[in-house]
């Protein structure tokens, strides 16, 4: 099997998601010692990402031929990445996932499927590591082939080098879709996230509930569940799922923390869990 050499990698997208603050404090985007690299880091996602790019990496990526790995390879796989320029949280990714598990886990005992989801939600990650450039890895989500929301990181004049800016079969408030359409018929800004959706949606074994797919997919889609916005997008299904997403990131979000999980100690509850909803080797 294809093994991965270490490979540190940024996030620049991560910065305002620290620990040791409070609340109110994470996600702001206007100022802060690491506001250049943001800046640079959703300009270069904001002018690369488009129908025609999207399409693209959808079908480069879902040929599914990178590796075969297993749910615990791909956490360890994350280890290698590492958020170096953050003095808030200078810990591995793989780290983070079972903050996040364990947190859940904590306030939602007996759902171990959100346990789960916790742990595997930022797997999609593992692209950076096979040399995806991290405008297409990172950062919040949207919808490309519609008008871009003010709802979005830097609002809607950060696209404006974006090639469907100025095309008048996407720059519309619905552009190519249909009002209510639903979420499945809307085309997301690639990520880890998408990616992520489609590597369960591809493996046969996978039985985790819609509710956990939800999470995975549209965690980073804060226009939606956290701005408020495409609701005109959304069918009724993709509302009622909204609470799901919702409170899933009140735990990725706020979960970080220098204390670190006794990874050794888990491995076997969430190994148990695996082999129950996501068992064998993932096609990546």
């Amino acid at each position: 099997m294809t093994t991965m050499a270490p490979c540190y990698i940024i996030d620049p997208s991560d910065k305002y998601r620290p620990d040791h603050k409070g609340e109110e404090q994470f996600r702001n985007y206007e100022g802060g010692e690491f506001i250049d690299r943001v800046r640079k880091t959703y300009s270069e996602i904001h002018s690369k990402q488009c129908v025609e790019s999207v399409i693209n990496k959808v079908e480069y990526w879902t040929k599914f031929d990178r590796m075969e790995m297993t749910i615990l390879e791909a956490v360890e796989a994350l280890n290698a990445l590492v958020d170096e320029s953050d003095p808030d949280f200078g810990l591995p990714n793989a780290i983070h996932a079972f903050q996040t598990a364990e947190r859940i886990r904590q306030a939602h005992p007996d759902l171990d499927w959100f346990h789960l989801t916790g742990l595997i939600h930022d797997l999609g990650k593992v692209m950076a590591l096979w040399g995806e450039p991290q405008c297409f890895v990172v950062g919040d989500t949207f919808p490309v082939g519609c008008a871009f929301s003010d709802k979005i990181v830097f609002g809607r004049k950060s696209f404006e080098n974006n090639p469907d800016i100025n095309n008048p079969l996407y720059n519309t408030k619905l552009g190519m879709y249909a009002e209510n359409c639903g979420l499945d018929k809307v085309i997301m800004s690639w990520g880890h996230d998408e990616y992520m959706y489609r590597v369960l949606l591809n493996h046969e074994k996978c039985s985790l509930p819609q509710e956990a797919l939800y999470m995975v997919r549209f965690h980073s889609f804060y226009p939606w569940h956290t701005g408020k916005d495409y609701n005109y997008l959304c069918n009724e299904q993709d509302m009622k799922m909204t609470p799901w997403i919702t409170e899933f990131n009140k735990f990725d979000l706020y979960s970080k923390s220098e204390v670190t999980p006794d990874v050794e100690s888990l491995i076997p509850y969430y190994q148990s869990l695996i082999e129950k909803y996501v068992p064998g080797k993932l096609k990546w």
